[in-house]
């Protein structure tokens, strides 16, 4: 199977994950997350690098706070879009746009990173663990990784709660939809990545850990949208709790 490329689906992206109240969970909590770890990077500018970062939310975030960012997708239609936004920002943002795969990627003609974010990207991967390998290459040491994948037991257990059982036991090849991922992975399989690069996890959150699990109109009328982002930082870190998450984000540190 091949790695995914959303330059035919870029609209169909944009219009699911940014703008809704799914993509607004998944900023309040890995903006939370880097908030809470960049200290340990000092105060100062940062080399940033988005890897596979499609419109470059969090590249434009971390450009805006002084930071060089280095944003790089592989598909042309996100990359087009993340450049039609840095232009309209009101102030100049230090991004460099960089088409191609992140396999090509190399601190050979890119030098080394502070920061390296790669978010819902390991999913669609053929390869997601050499691939994170060979990203590492370009994170300096002491640098902190920023890691966001698809939770395939989180994706289990709302099929199995929803009575989908026939999905879980076609080992999730039934009924597939054009974003749903290919290639999920487990918290246990992610951690001892970790592991094998002797990297630190400082930082482990869900992200969506109730959204996906709310029965249809089932939220109080008196708790809004900000109530439920509330609730999800409240809990996205509680152990219970983090593994239900329809992603998890590690923030972890290279060895100096």
């Amino acid at each position: 199977m091949q790695d995914k490329n959303f330059d035919t689906l870029a609209g169909k992206f944009a219009k699911n994950i940014y703008g809704t109240l799914k993509g607004d969970i998944r900023a309040a909590v890995l903006w939370r997350d880097l908030e809470d770890m960049l200290p340990l990077l000092g105060e100062r500018k940062l080399r940033v690098l988005d890897a596979g970062g499609g419109f470059g939310f969090f590249s434009q975030r971390l450009a805006a706070l002084g930071h060089s960012v280095v944003l790089c997708d592989i598909s042309a239609e996100m990359l087009a879009e993340a450049k039609r936004q840095i232009a309209l920002s009101p102030t100049p943002l230090d991004i460099q746009c960089i088409h191609a795969p992140i396999q090509d990627l190399s601190p050979d003609a890119l030098g080394d990173f502070d920061l390296v974010l790669c978010h819902a990207v390991v999913e669609w991967l053929a390869d997601a663990k050499g691939t994170m390998t060979s990203l590492l290459t370009l994170l300096k040491p002491g640098g902190l990784f920023s890691l966001m994948f698809y939770n395939r037991d989180a994706m289990c257990f709302h099929s199995l709660i929803a009575g989908n059982f026939g999905y879980v036991q076609s080992g999730f090849k039934a009924k597939r939809v054009k974003l749903s991922p290919n290639f999920p992975v487990t918290v246990p399989e992610v951690e001892a990545w970790c592991s094998d690069w002797q990297m630190d996890i400082h930082c482990r959150s869900g992200v969506r850990v109730i959204h996906d699990y709310l029965k249809k109109g089932s939220l109080s009328t008196e708790y809004s949208d900000a109530g439920l982002i509330e609730m999800e930082l409240k809990y996205s870190r509680e152990p219970a709790f983090l593994r239900l998450g329809r992603y998890v984000h590690f923030v972890a540190q290279k060895p100096a």
